[in-house]
């Protein structure tokens, strides 16, 4: 495939107790592909793993990328086989840069707020923004400050532009969105990375506050799927193969056991990467990678988690 790239790691820190950065290289010393603030990269962890990180070197940066990835207890076997398997010197394959979460860069001011490992597309932006020249204040949240990940980088490199919110260190040192984010003028934008609760808290805060939905931008690093409802059947054209669907079943999983091979990553309609044509029939459009007017086409569906509003779904696999 030609959007996969083979890249070194030559650099291995961990930035915090559970926070790895892995700087990447290409293998034969080529320049990487530029990427802009917000974007991301599929890492193939091993041949049945693929997963998601956002890139938080500075865009524009052609010699190597660099990825925060926290080794969560909750792990499907992605972060934890980074942080106890790869090291300096091994070879991964890596996607180029796909960014679902653009930088506004003609806002007047942005206000950047990430909780715990979704820092990391905010340091991409922040660098972007400092480069331009424009107003921003990242707000760092965290449980407890042990876990501050780039802390010494952070500091020097944005200075008052950033603040630290650290839950244990007493609620004057917490993010107050009433307060930190200032009055809903027009002009500012806010973007929002991690834990669900901690972005579904940061967008109503800031709606409550008057700031409008085109002014909120986020990334999801999980989603809870919604697997209910009714069986189906799904027609792979392909395939010449009829398959039926079961309530709670995923389309890839009904697939599978079919012997139709889907790419997958996320499994939680995330990433895009399961996505296929729809040639007849209505989609449940249960992910969160296609846009609103490309879910309005009803022509792809995100099979991981998607499932159909009509008794039949014809798919061109």
């Amino acid at each position: 495939m030609n959007n996969l790239i083979q890249a070194t790691i030559t650099e291995r820190q961990m930035m915090s107790s559970d926070v790895v950065s892995l700087t990447l290289t290409q293998v034969d010393g080529s320049p990487l592909p530029v990427f802009e603030a917000g974007a991301h990269i599929s890492v193939h962890v091993n041949e049945d793993t693929i997963r998601q990180y956002s890139l938080c070197s500075v865009p524009g940066e052609t010699v190597f990328y660099r990825l925060g990835i926290l080794k969560d207890p909750k792990s499907r076997g992605g972060s934890i086989a980074i942080h106890d398997q790869l090291k300096v010197g091994d070879t991964v394959t890596i996607s180029i840069p796909n960014n679902l979460f653009p930088l506004d860069m003609t806002a007047e001011h942005s206000i950047l707020a990430g909780g715990g490992i979704g820092i990391t597309p905010m340091i991409a932006m922040a660098y972007a923004l400092k480069a331009a020249g424009k107003s921003f204040t990242l707000h760092y949240c965290v449980r407890a400050h042990k876990e501050v990940a780039f802390l010494e980088e952070l500091q020097r490199d944005f200075g008052d532009a950033l603040q630290v919110h650290c839950d244990d260190l007493g609620d004057e040192q917490r993010l107050n969105p009433a307060t930190d984010f200032g009055a809903p003028d027009a002009g500012t934008h806010i973007y929002t990375c991690g834990p669900s609760g901690f972005m579904d808290w940061i967008m109503s805060s800031a709606r409550e506050l008057g700031f409008q939905d085109n002014q909120i931008h986020f990334e999801y690093f999980t989603v809870e799927v919604d697997s209910s409802g009714e069986g189906f059947t799904v027609v792979a054209e392909q395939s010449g193969k009829t398959i039926s669907v079961a309530s709670g079943q995923s389309i890839v999983q009904a697939l599978a056991a079919e012997g139709i091979k889907v790419e997958v990553s996320c499994e939680q309609g995330i990433c895009g990467t399961c996505i296929v044509d729809v040639l007849e029939g209505e989609p449940d459009h249960r992910d969160q990678f296609l846009t609103d007017d490309e879910k309005a086409d009803n022509d792809q569906i995100a099979v991981c988690c998607s499932r159909s509003k009509s008794p039949v779904l014809v798919l061109d696999i």
